[in-house]
């Protein structure tokens, strides 16, 4: 895009992460989102060790193998943003893009025309892949997986991108019961791929951080994580992103087992 037509686009802060751990980044993206009046796009290469992430809603004896989870002391975490259940590790790509309900003209803050934006967005990232559709899928095969947040000013788009992935952690996570109509009701290791077999990950960064530059101007910012953390000792932020605690993971484990008992 040339310069002159740049010159009317909002401005985009746009902070690069390698392996931060995803509890972290989720509580860094909450304030950004509550407390911030700008645009930001963060993009976190891997986190540091695999971690389950539920939506804001999910029940974990519903979505995960709770003995498994225990076991082998999985860190199970309830982000503040709706949408489904993942297994994310050293092998995950974050994107994140927080947005002033103006910022991108003709989208507006409901999740249908944010989701078409964003498929649009990634259509440029994935121009050339065959079988790319807009729901993080290559051909019948997902590998990402989304989940927005709104509020009355700001909102939120969150990706968690399966660059790549050990199978045996996808057993930590159940069959959804409510899933899409092309999953076909397929475990995880016969629904998802792996992104690294369709493109470089230096290529997909850049193609990533070159669309987000059609619709902003761009603005690379150091940002230390660590250091913004340490201001959720102000009492006027609470966040909601929190790690599940292993009673809690225990209790439900005991409740579910108790309700298979009077089934059976």
């Amino acid at each position: 895009m040339s310069q002159a037509r740049k010159v009317g686009l909002p401005l985009m802060n746009l902070v690069r992460f390698k392996g931060v751990p995803i509890l972290k980044q989720l509580h860094l993206e909450e304030k950004l989102l509550r407390t911030s009046s700008d645009n930001w796009c963060i993009i976190n290469n891997g986190t540091n060790s695999p971690t389950v992430v539920m939506g804001l809603s999910g029940k974990p004896s519903d979505l995960l193998d709770l003995e498994s989870v225990l076991q082998d002391q999985v860190p199970v975490i309830k982000r503040f943003t709706g949408g489904g259940t993942v297994i994310v590790d050293p092998g995950t790509i974050f994107v994140t893009l927080i947005c002033n309900r103006d910022a991108v003209p003709g989208v507006q803050p409901y999740p249908r025309s944010i989701m078409y934006w964003s498929g649009m967005l990634y259509s440029e990232v994935f121009k050339g892949i065959d079988g790319f559709q807009r729901h993080y899928v290559f051909g019948n095969s997902k590998f990402g997986g989304n989940a927005q947040s709104i509020t009355r000013e700001r909102w939120i788009h969150h990706t968690s991108f399966l660059w790549d992935f050990k199978a045996r952690n996808m057993a930590y996570l159940k069959l959804p019961s409510r899933a899409p109509e092309y999953r076909l009701a397929r475990s995880h290791m016969d629904f998802v791929c792996r992104m690294k077999d369709y493109m470089p990950i230096s290529v997909f960064i850049d193609k990533t951080v070159k669309a987000i530059g059609n619709h902003f101007s761009v603005k690379p910012l150091d940002l230390d994580v660590n250091a913004v953390a340490a201001d959720f000792d102000d009492a006027k932020f609470v966040h909601t992103t929190r790690l599940l605690m292993k009673q809690e993971l225990e209790e439900a484990l005991s409740v579910s087992t108790r309700e298979l008992c009077h089934q059976s």
